[in-house]
């Protein structure tokens, strides 16, 4: 436990704060020109701050600073500067070769160069009257403010030290109708204790719908590894919802995913026409994975959900290509484990999640159309598990029935990468995360529902 305790401490550091310093090789400084002492924080880089930076950073977000006013940048010029010309922030883990996002916070190289210019000319503050407007914030949400929120029923007492089975709790809703949902966005009671949430809706008896999924997933099994099932309480599977051996587990077997919670994940704001479906009469679950950090603590998280304004045409589900089959040995540095899915209905996929634990170094979406055309769509050339973004398609992907998504990640069990809990373990699917897990996740609705219905499918949660 010690080990692990070093881990998690060494991979908080590398999200602690702008004051820390950059994390591998930096990136070429675009920086070819003398200071610019003409720059001001009022004129030039506020407005940049406000497009990509104070959704997070400012005051009761996750970011560790606020980055709103010049009183709160200044004592961070230096860090701010060499964080942007690293390009470590704003954080985003996708390759941009792959794939075109929505919300895409990345700075251009003129934003990045105003940055460090201003920092190298004296991070001049410059006439207030200059300042923008600050963007509209509903405080304590991203999403604004919600049409109803619902907190857990009660407060978990988080011990200090020992391994934490993952927790749930269930609200009722009181929905007298069904209601869509436009978007939705879970927070944390206790931000230093929660690993991450899966808020999902349980539906009344009568209103559970016949699991079938859109996927059907084949893990691919590497020399030495057996095909023997590992999936422990509370490990995604698609198709299923939640898997649990608890005394509900039977009513709970057909909850529906609505919203997730790590840090780094947007909250999700589904596009006109689509959305969730949350039953009249449903009740809310809260998974919760805590993690023990040396000392107590107290959570109540909650979440906020919007309506949309008419009903939705599409409903939006979620699942993923998974491989819970595989064995990591001790020492390896870039173990594959891979899965691959095939699409037993038209779908289009709105957004793609990797997931994976200490241990994850990268992960790659393969598509294959049924004509053989094949086309990777998404990368993470370097996986962060404090950093967990879902990346939302400008232009979501029709993938016609018969499509083949092969994810590959590939993981280092070896004693050269910092965080890992322990070198000499092998190391198989769990829920913990000096266990692993390999999930490549979308969001997707079905094409050409009946009667312009949506399509009754179940997709699990992670």
């Amino acid at each position: 436990m010690q080990g692990v305790a070093k881990a998690r401490t060494a991979a908080g550091l590398l999200v602690a704060g702008l004051s820390m310093g950059a994390v591998g090789a930096a990136t070429q400084e675009p920086l070819n020109k003398p200071p610019v002492t003409s720059l001001t924080f009022s004129k030039d880089v506020a407005p940049i701050l406000y497009k990509s930076c104070v959704s997070c950073h400012r005051p009761g977000e996750v970011a560790p600073m606020s980055l709103i006013s010049y009183k709160d940048v200044r004592p961070w010029a230096s860090a701010i500067r060499r964080r942007v010309v690293n390009r470590e922030m704003p954080p985003w883990t996708a390759d941009p070769q792959y794939g075109h996002f929505r919300r895409d916070p990345r700075l251009s190289d003129d934003e990045v160069r105003t940055i460090a210019r201003w920092v190298d000319g004296g991070s001049r503050e410059g006439d207030a009257r200059h300042m923008p407007a600050l963007p509209a914030f509903e405080e304590g949400w991203q999403i604004g403010k919600p049409d109803v929120i619902f907190d857990m029923p009660v407060a978990f007492d988080i011990p200090a030290e020992g391994e934490i089975p993952y927790q749930y709790f269930e609200v009722p809703t009181n929905f007298k109708q069904d209601m869509w949902v436009q978007a939705a966005e879970v927070r944390y009671g206790d931000a230093s204790h929660v690993h991450h949430i899966i808020v999902s809706v349980v539906p009344p008896a009568d209103r559970i719908r016949k699991a079938r999924s859109v996927l059907q997933i084949k893990p691919i099994l590497q020399p030495g590894e057996k095909t023997a099932q590992r999936a422990p309480r509370g490990a995604a599977s698609p198709g299923r919802g939640l898997i649990e051996q608890d005394a509900a587990a039977e009513r709970r077997a057909g909850a529906t995913p609505l919203v997730n919670k790590a840090l780094g994940e947007e909250p999700p704001r589904f596009a006109e026409g689509t959305g969730r479906l949350v039953p009249a009469g449903s009740s809310i679950l809260f998974q919760m994975h805590y993690q023990a950090n040396g000392t107590p603590g107290k959570d109540r998280s909650r979440v906020g959900l919007i309506f949309s304004k008419t009903p939705a045409s599409r409903e939006v589900y979620q699942t993923a290509v998974i491989n819970n089959q595989f064995a990591l040995p001790p020492g390896a540095d870039n173990y594959l484990v891979e899965a691959e899915g095939t699409f037993t209905e038209d779908v289009r996929v709105w957004s793609v999640h990797g997931h994976m634990h200490y241990r994850g170094r990268d992960m790659t979406y393969v598509v294959t159309y049924p004509d053989g055309k094949t086309e990777t769509v998404f990368r993470i050339p370097k996986w962060d598990l404090n950093w967990q973004q879902e990346f939302w398609l400008e232009n979501p992907i029709v993938l016609p029935k018969g499509s083949k998504l092969r994810v590959t990640a590939h993981f280092d069990n070896s004693s050269r990468n910092p965080l890992n809990p322990d070198p000499n373990a092998t190391v198989t699917w769990g829920d913990q995360t000096w266990q692993e897990m390999m999930g490549g996740f979308i969001q997707y609705t079905v094409e050409d529902p009946v009667a312009g219905k949506p399509a009754a499918r179940i997709a699990g949660g992670h």
